[in-house]
């Protein structure tokens, strides 16, 4: 089983915390010129953030009259609130086997996704919480609230262990998002499962979840297009199966069309149920990548 050393400090060294910042820099720009407000669900859990100050007119309520400014100016000046909805952010991270061997890249992408979502939610005063995908779902941490508690999550994401097996349709059917506050969940994996068909079952369940959906499935480029030729050897990291095999050309073309359909296949699966769908390849760039998966509408980029 492999897990994250102190060797790996470099997954959230200061130079990806401070592209981190630039990033949300980036995208509250973006969103800077939207009026913020009360977002349109039907959750509970509204807080109120201090926005301005006005002058008092007799419509207004006395009770809102801030006297210490009075005392200052010898004016009535009120203070005005915005609404703000609070969310549960939860992150899901498939820890098997095929997301570290044997391309470690996966788990990078994946790690670094899940702790950039997160720090979107704690600076948007959200609770976060950070879930294990294994043969269940494991929480091993309590929800987080409060950008202070940024590296409390980085130090959990270190410490999160890779390997064994997913058991896909298990985690998703008995997964129970509160419905005491609306519920935005990131499932971060490459779905693969027993075979094919595991993971189209395994995303249907996602649909009866209360919230907002997103499924984010990351693969190696190497794992869209092998360089495979003649008599390989391939073993099942997750179950250890050992399976010869020849590849020739035409193999090696049957094998892109049967992985672009698994691609397709979990991509319409998702939209046919309305949740959202990306897929992350390990070799784009993180920044990109990550704005095009807040730009579809995600409620958590609405208060970025």
């Amino acid at each position: 089983m492999a897990t994250l050393s102190t060797d790996n400090d470099s997954l959230f060294d200061a130079e990806f915390l401070g592209r981190l910042r630039a990033l949300f820099l980036r995208l509250r720009k973006r969103r800077q010129l939207k009026k913020k407000g009360i977002q349109n669900t039907t959750a509970t859990g509204f807080t109120r953030e201090f926005k301005d100050f006005r002058h008092y007119t007799p419509d207004d309520d006395y009770r809102s009259i801030d006297w210490r400014l009075y005392a200052r100016l010898d004016r009535l000046y009120v203070r005005l609130y915005e609404e703000v909805q609070e969310f549960h952010v939860h992150i899901l991270v498939d820890t098997s086997a095929s997301m570290v061997t044997p391309f470690g890249d996966k788990r990078l992408s994946a790690l670094r996704l899940a702790v950039a979502l997160a720090y979107l939610g704690l600076i948007g005063q959200h609770r976060v919480s950070l879930y294990r995908m294994a043969d269940r779902i494991i929480e091993g941490l309590p929800p987080q609230k409060g950008q202070g508690n940024i590296q409390r999550i980085i130090d959990h994401a270190k410490r999160l262990e890779f390997g064994g097996m997913t058991d896909l349709n298990r985690c998703f059917s008995s997964f129970r998002p509160s419905r005491q506050r609306y519920g935005i969940i990131f499932v971060i994996s490459d779905l693969y499962g027993r075979d094919a068909d595991e993971a189209k079952d395994a995303v249907q369940r996602i649909a009866s979840w209360p919230g907002e959906a997103h499924v984010i499935q990351i693969f190696n480029p190497w794992e869209e297009h092998p360089d495979l030729d003649g008599e390989v050897e391939l073993i099942d990291v997750e179950t250890q199966e050992h399976r010869k095999l020849w590849f020739t050309k035409r193999e090696l073309k049957r094998y892109e069309e049967v992985f672009d359909l698994f691609l397709k296949t979990v991509e319409h699966t998702c939209k046919s149920r309305q949740i959202d769908y990306q897929r992350w390849c390990t070799d784009q760039p993180f920044e990109d990548a990550f704005l095009d998966l807040l730009s579809r509408g995600s409620a958590l980029a609405s208060g970025a």
